[in-house]
C-alpha cells in the first residue's frame, strides 16, 4: 500500500496474467454529431489500460455516458480503438456478450454498454453489484471523477472483489490533498453555478485560503445579497449564509461584469449598475486585471468552474483567467490545480494543459473531495476484500 494512501493501487496488484480485470473508467466524453470531440478523460486512463494489457489481464471496461444525442458507448469504443484495441459488448449477460467476454485473450479489452442502462447501477443494488462483479476476478477503479457516486460499479462491486485504484485515481487523491496544506499565499477560485453544492466549499476555503475569488453565477447570489440589482441573472432561491461570507475580508467578487441588455448582447458594467431585465453572463476584463497581483504572488492556486456562461459562448473571462494562471506558472513558479468540465474545455481550447501543475479529470467529485476530504469510491477501496 503506497505511503500516505489507505487503499491499494495497481502497484500492489501482483501477477494478473490471464485474470479478468473489471475496470471502471470514466468514458463520459463530449459527443457532437456522432463524433467524440474531447477525449481527455480517455487519454488520462491510458497508463492504467496499458499497464493491465502488458500484464496480460483480460480487461472488461465498465463506464457510463450521459448524452441525449447518442447515449450508447459504441461510438466511444470506436474512438478508443485509436489508443488500444477494443470490442464493444452490448449486453455482457446475453449469450453473445458472455461469449465475447469469456473468449477474451490476455491483453484484450471489452467495453460493455452504458452501465447506467441497468437500474441496479445508480441504486447500488447488491444483487446487481454481485452480478457485475462476476464479470471479473479483480476490480480497478480508474474513475475518480465518478467516485462521489455510491453506485454499484463504484462502491458495490468492492464488496465482492479485491479492489485497487488506477494510476490517475491515485494522482487525483495525492494532488487534491495538497489543497489542504499548500504553499502560501493560497488563492482559491470558484466559478460556475449551483450555490447549494458549492457553499460548503466557500465557507471551508475562506478559512484555509488567503483569498477566495467567487465568479460565475455564484457571484450573482452575493451581488444580490449586497443589495445590487441583478435583473434576470441566474441565482439561487435560498440564503446559504451570504451575509457571513460577505463579511469576510478574504472574499473577492468581480469588479465588473458582462451583461445582456434589451438592446445589446455584451455590455460591461460595474456590478451595482445592472438594471432590471438585464442578465449577467461573464466577468469583465477589469475583474481579471484586479486579480492579477494575487495570481502572480500566489504560492498555490486552486481553480474550479468557469467565470461565464460557457454554453452561450461567454468565454472571455474564463479564457483570460486561464491565460493569467498559466503565465504565473511560467514566470512566478506558481503551483496550480484546476478542474471542472468547462474549465478543462477552456484550457484545452487554449492549448495550455502543460502550463498547470495538475489538471483534475473530475468536476463534482473534485468539489466533494475538497469539501469532505474523501469520497464513497475511496472509502469503498479502503474496505474492499
Amino acid at each position: 500500500m503506497p505511503k500516505n494512501l489507505s487503499f491499494k493501487t495497481l502497484r500492489d496488484i501482483g501477477n494478473i496474467t490471464g485474470k479478468r480485470v473489471l475496470l471502471r473508467l470514466d468514458l463520459n466524453v463530449a459527443i457532437q454529431n456522432g463524433t467524440v470531440t474531447d477525449g481527455f478523460r480517455i487519454q488520462q486512463s491510458l497508463e492504467t489500460v496499458e499497464f493491465l494489457r502488458k500484464a496480460g489481464a483480460k480487461i472488461v471496461v465498465v463506464a457510463h455516458l450521459e448524452n441525449k444525442e447518442h447515449p450508447s458507448l459504441d461510438i466511444v469504443c470506436k474512438y478508443a480503438q485509436q489508443f488500444f484495441p477494443s470490442v464493444f459488448v452490448k449486453d455482457p449477460w446475453s449469450t453473445e456478450g458472455a461469449g465475447i467476454i469469456e473468449g477474451l485473450a490476455n491483453g484484450q479489452v471489452a467495453i460493455i454498454e452504458n452501465i447506467r442502462n441497468w437500474a441496479g447501477e445508480k441504486n447500488n443494488d447488491e444483487a446487481f453489484a454481485k452480478q457485475l462483479a462476476a464479470l471479473g476476478d479483480i476490480y480497478v477503479n480508474e474513475a475518480f471523477s465518478v467516485s462521489h457516486r455510491a453506485h454499484a460499479s463504484v462502491v458495490g462491486v468492492t464488496k465482492f472483489l479485491p479492489s485497487y485504484a488506477g494510476f490517475t485515481f491515485k494522482r487525483e487523491v495525492q494532488n487534491l490533498r495538497k489543497a489542504f496544506n499548500p504553499p502560501l499565499p493560497y488563492l482559491f477560485i470558484l466559478g460556475g453555478a449551483k450555490f447549494e453544492t458549492k457553499a460548503p466549499l466557500i465557507k471551508k476555503f475562506l478559512k484555509l485560503a488567503d483569498n477566495v475569488f467567487v465568479g460565475g453565477a455564484l457571484a450573482n447570489d452575493l451581488f444580490k445579497a449586497k443589495g445590487y440589482e441583478i435583473g434576470v441573472s441566474v441565482c439561487s432561491d435560498k440564503d446559504f449564509g451570504f451575509t457571513e461570507m460577505l463579511s469576510n475580508p478574504k472574499l473577492i467578487l468581480p469588479t465588473d461584469v458582462v451583461v445582456e441588455t434589451a438592446t445589446e448582447l455584451r455590455v460591461t458594467k460595474k456590478p451595482d449598475q445592472v438594471l432590471p431585465g438585464e442578465k449577467i453572463w461573464d466577468a469583465g476584463e477589469q475583474a481579471i486585471s484586479n486579480l492579477l497581483p494575487l495570481i502572480n504572488n500566489a504560492g498555490f492556486i486552486l481553480w474550479n468552474g468557469p467565470l461565464g456562461m460557457f454554453e452561450k459562448n461567454y468565454v472571455e473571462g474564463t479564457f483570460a483567467l486561464a491565460k493569467a494562471i498559466a503565465a504565473a506558472g511560467d514566470t512566478h513558479n506558481v503551483q496550480s490545480i484546476v478542474g471542472g468540465g468547462d474549465t478543462l474545455a477552456s484550457i484545452e481550447q487554449l492549448k495550455l494543459s502543460d502550463k498547470f501543475t495538475f489538471i483534475s479529470t473530475a468536476g463534482g467529485a473534485m468539489l466533494d473531495f475538497l469539501a469532505n476530504e474523501t469520497l464513497p469510491g475511496i472509502e469503498a477501496l479502503k474496505s474492499s476484500l
